[in-house]
């Protein structure tokens, strides 16, 4: 299974007073790989909800290896860990630019709902460019 790369630069917004990035930022960077990946796939977000359904995170982890600081380049690497009946996994790993040193891994898992809130299948389309890169 091949990773989606998305190269991100460290602003000096992303980082806090020591100059390291902040933690939160990491998750933010999560939802840009995942987001990327479903496009690469054909799948755009602004498309989702006009066909009645969502995928809000049911839960979130993410493991702190390395710092990382202002002006460097981050290649966040996204990959699908599964895609269930009404759910999905996505993998992050967040490396230096040159993919020598692995600054943070983590994941995030998504239900399917529908415009209710309710836990619903994933719509067949969805399922299929999506599993091409699991």
């Amino acid at each position: 299974m091949t990773a989606h790369r998305v190269d991100i630069r460290v602003i000096y917004a992303d980082t806090d007073a020591m100059g390291i990035v902040y933690h939160a930022n990491y998750i933010k960077w999560f939802e840009i790989g995942r987001t990327e990946l479903m496009r690469a796939r054909g799948i755009a977000h602004a498309d989702i909800a006009p066909l009645g359904f969502a995928l809000p995170v049911t839960r979130v982890y993410c493991h702190y290896l390395l710092p990382s600081r202002l002006d460097q380049v981050l290649a966040v690497l996204t990959t699908i860990d599964y895609v269930k009946r009404a759910s999905l996994k996505f993998t992050y790993q967040i490396w230096d630019e040159a993919l020598t040193e692995r600054r943070v891994e983590g994941y995030t898992v998504h239900a399917c709902t529908d415009t209710g809130g309710r836990v619903v299948r994933l719509p067949s389309p969805l399922v299929e460019r999506l599993r091409t890169v699991c």
